[in-house]
């Protein structure tokens, strides 16, 4: 006879408590994954290579800010390909992330995929390089047309001031790069009028400082008579102060161009480097996630967030040694 038929035994009653107790914690477990999941959002920083100090200075302002914030950021290297950079966006779309940030090789070839990334709800900040109009969030950096004429500007009263109002200028570029393409444009408008100044030749260093090197020594040894070179960029000046030293021109040819290394700054003492244009990429990967984390909040930013860029000479080169001993 079955005393307590109907009531469950103590055994049975016990393997439910502990099935449910499992059940409970394996959700309260899930649903402190999705918490913390929410809590710390994956942005994406899409950049254009990690050779160059002003990229890896960009990446680690973004890194600092990201850890600060509580959030992640992954960095992928496009390695000087826009296809690549592309690609990337894409992905990081079907992995789910909260927010890309790019510093764009190709402007123009980049904004269908910011486009798609905008069906998914994904905000999208463009660092550095100036697209066109878009469903881009926000654009952090300088405006390197000005930033060109800035140095452009400083180049051509050099010139009236210590070099006879007459110079010869060639100018090492990246022809694949649009950031530098908008600096090389913004410095030739800087030229017009100025009848004593000609350029004698524009080189391609592909934005790479072995391929700057070549060009810039190909510049010199066919323009025997070149007084001043432009740099467009880190590989590029790089390059060009290398090819100058090699070919011993360092009483002849000044030096002008963007982004400050140590290699630079020794130029700078030694008389041949004339002026380099600073930006502060540092602030930039700072401003681009600060402002990121406020899309995702749900708030406004400033469309255009301008992080100041600062021409360094003989006068004001001393603050700037720390940062690249």
């Amino acid at each position: 006879m079955l005393i307590n038929a109907g009531k469950p035994s103590f055994s049975s009653q016990l393997a439910r408590f502990t099935r449910t107790t499992l059940a409970v914690a394996t959700l309260s477990l899930l649903f402190s994954a999705t918490v913390n999941a929410a809590e710390s959002p994956t942005y994406a920083m899409v950049q254009i290579n990690q050779q160059a100090l002003f990229f890896n200075q960009m990446n680690k302002g973004a890194a600092d800010e990201a850890k600060k914030s509580g959030v992640k950021l992954v960095i992928f290297n496009a390695n000087n390909n826009p296809v690549a950079q592309n690609d990337a966006i894409e992905n990081y779309i079907q992995q789910g992330v909260k927010g890309i940030m790019v510093d764009a090789i190709d402007v123009n070839g980049i904004m269908p995929a910011i486009a798609e990334a905008a069906a998914k709800n994904i905000p999208v900040i463009a660092i550095d390089a100036v697209l066109p109009a878009g469903q881009q969030k926000a654009q952090v950096g300088v405006d390197n047309i000005k930033g060109g004429e800035i140095l452009g500007h400083y180049f051509t009263d050099y010139v009236k001031k210590s070099m006879g109002d007459k110079a010869k200028v060639g100018i090492v570029g990246a022809l694949n790069s649009a950031i530098q393409n908008d600096r090389q444009k913004g410095f030739e408008n800087t030229l017009k009028g100025h009848s004593g100044i000609s350029v004698v030749g524009v080189v391609d260093g592909q934005n790479i400082q072995d391929n700057a090197l070549t060009a810039a020594e190909n510049l010199i040894t066919g323009n025997p008579s070149m007084t001043a070179i432009y740099a467009t960029g880190e590989p590029a000046l790089l390059g060009a102060i290398a090819a100058v030293e090699n070919q011993g021109r360092q009483k002849d040819i000044k030096v002008f161009g963007w982004d400050l290394t140590s290699k630079a700054i020794s130029g700078i003492d030694q008389g041949y480097v004339t002026a380099v244009l600073q930006q502060d990429p540092l602030n930039m990967g700072v401003e681009a996630v600060k402002a990121m984390n406020k899309i995702v909040a749900g708030q406004a930013v400033t469309k255009n967030i301008n992080v100041p860029a600062t021409v360094v000479t003989q006068a004001n080169v001393d603050k700037y040694r720390a940062e690249f001993k």
